[in-house]
């Protein structure tokens, strides 16, 4: 990221600002050093050292991914440059907070990936830490994850990625039905790590044992799970029933219909945390990618594993989400920024400074124009350079 002046204030004002509390006209934000300093409206606005007049822009916070793998052609197991290529992309698009996503590998190979997020972490602020999709899942429900290497999450092996991951091991996703699943979920959930569902063929009381183990995320709801049955409703209604859990969804139109994703937004009103998933072909030229051990090919957007009818991760960026969500799911504004703001957020424990224009929240701010592109971008109170 760019070098941020500290002693610099900048007053933002714009037509409007929005987050998952609703809207305020003639608003204006006020940064100083990484921080939101104070918001207001109208007149009254504090002296700044430099003011930005973004005319009929909508403000809203920056953007929270949970689930990211990659994008601009790197991976984030690619080590260093391809988390820096994949987390540029998606600041560019509003994403001024990430989880950076890792595909199911050996356990070695794992702590590794692990290590370079955490030299990532360290250059980068924005950078929140690691998920480990896999290894814990069900070779039954693998997806675009090599079958090779999925494993149960034995003791031994949850120690050695606690150990690795200390400071950065913010989630890891795990089928209830494996062997030592359960303890596993506990153990995580001990060490401060939120545990997941997901990449799972468990019944709707499997999940409700992981809930109540201490899992409080559902990976990706509808995909590589079993879906919703009139007999047997499945790990999707266990989790909709259960207010500990957030859901995430991939809101690209492929992963799930938007006539689901609209049903599931308003069964688990402020629960619902919009993801991309997105793979190294995100922002990138249709063509082959890799994602992890496995070839992926992309055509008019979709990424498919080679030869295969799987879908493999997605291309998506969380403004594309926000405006799928508005214009085709039919959410009001302010509930669709929540869902890519302070519902992930408070998924991973942080909602106390990131996820709202509140003064003392993080200063990550996305001027949005009338048609919600995204304009311009400020993350830890640094403006993205123009273009």
């Amino acid at each position: 990221m760019p070098a941020r002046d500290e002693t610099v204030t900048t007053l933002l004002r714009a037509a409007r600002a929005v987050d998952a509390r609703g809207t305020t006209a003639d608003a204006w934000i006020l940064l100083a050093g990484d921080a939101i300093a104070a918001v207001g409206s109208g007149g009254g606005a504090p002296r700044a050292d430099r003011t930005v007049d973004l005319g009929d822009a909508t403000l809203v916070p920056g953007f929270v991914d949970l689930h990211v793998h990659g994008g601009a052609g790197g991976s984030h197991d690619d080590g260093a440059d391809g988390i820096r290529a994949a987390v540029a992309l998606h600041r560019r698009h509003g994403t001024t907070r990430s989880v950076l996503s890792l595909v199911a590998n050996p356990v070695p190979d794992l702590v590794g990936s692990l290590g370079a997020i955490r030299a990532a972490m360290a250059a980068d602020p924005t950078i929140l830490g690691a998920h480990l999709e896999g290894p814990f899942l069900s070779p039954h429900a693998a997806g675009a994850h090599a079958h090779e290497h999925l494993v149960d999450p034995t003791p031994a092996r949850i120690d050695a990625l606690l150990e690795a991951g200390e400071g950065v091991l913010r989630q890891v996703t795990i089928a209830p039905e494996l062997e030592g699943a359960l303890d596993a979920i506990r153990r995580l959930v001990a060490a401060g790590v939120v545990a997941a569902v997901g990449h799972t063929t468990c019944s709707g009381d499997a999940a409700r044992a992981a809930f109540d183990a201490g899992a409080t995320v559902m990976t990706h709801a509808f995909n590589a799970m079993p879906g919703i049955h009139h007999r047997e409703p499945g790990p999707v209604v266990a989790a909709l029933a259960d207010a500990r859990v957030t859901l995430e969804l991939i809101l690209d139109g492929v992963h799930v219909a938007p006539s689901v994703a609209s049903l599931l937004l308003r069964a688990a009103p402020g629960r619902v945390a919009l993801i991309t998933d997105a793979m190294a072909a995100a922002g990138s030229a249709d063509g082959r990618y890799r994602l992890g051990a496995l070839d992926v090919d992309v055509r008019d957007g979709i990424a498919r594993l080679a030869g295969a009818d799987t879908i493999a991760g997605s291309t998506l960026t969380q403004d594309a989400a926000l405006r799928i969500a508005v214009r085709e799911v039919g959410l009001a504004l302010p509930d669709a920024v929540a869902a890519l703001t302070v519902v992930p957020a408070r998924a991973m424990r942080l909602d106390d400074r990131i996820g709202l224009l509140r003064a003392g929240h993080a200063a990550d701010v996305v001027a949005l124009t009338p048609d919600l592109a995204v304009s311009r971008v400020w993350a830890d109170g640094v403006e993205l350079p123009a273009g």
